[in-house]
C-alpha cells in the first residue's frame, strides 16, 4: 500500500473520530475542574449570589465594587486553612483572597449553602 493511500485512511478515520467527539462533547455544558480551588470557586458562581448587610456597607464605600468581586471569584484563591469547610455542615465559610482593579488586594468571606452563596464580608488587606 502506497504512502498516499495509507495518509487517505488515516484521513478518513481522523475525520470520522472528529465527528463522534463533537457529537458526544457538543452542546453539553461540560468543565474540568481538576483542583480544589477552581471547584470551589467553580460551585459559589454556579449558584444564586446574595450580599449580606454588612457586605453592601462595604461595597457603598466604594473602594471595591461588584465587578471586582465577580473577578475575585473567578481569579481568586482560596485559603483552605482559614476557611470553615467541616464536612456535614449545611454552610461552608470560605476565604477567598483576590485584588481589585486598582490593584488593592482583598479577601471575600463567603458563606456557601446548598442552594445559595453569600458574601458576608469583604476586608482591605
Amino acid at each position: 500500500m502506497k504512502f498516499v493511500q495509507r495518509f487517505a485512511y488515516y484521513l478518513v478515520g481522523l475525520v470520522i473520530g472528529c465527528f463522534f467527539v463533537a457529537l458526544v462533547y457538543g452542546g453539553k455544558d461540560t468543565r474540568c475542574n481538576y483542583f480544589p480551588n477552581a471547584r470551589v470557586l467553580n460551585d459559589i458562581r454556579s449558584k444564586p449570589f446574595e450580599y449580606s448587610v454588612k457586605a453592601t456597607q462595604v461595597l457603598n464605600e466604594k473602594w471595591v465594587d461588584t465587578a471586582d468581586i465577580r473577578k475575585t471569584l473567578e481569579f481568586g484563591d482560596v485559603d483552605f486553612d482559614k476557611s470553615d469547610t467541616e464536612f456535614g455542615k449545611k454552610a461552608k465559610l470560605y476565604v477567598i483572597e483576590g485584588k481589585t482593579a486598582k490593584n488593592v488586594e482583598i479577601i471575600l468571606t463567603v458563606k456557601n449553602e446548598e442552594n445559595k452563596a453569600t458574601l458576608e464580608n469583604i476586608i482591605k488587606k
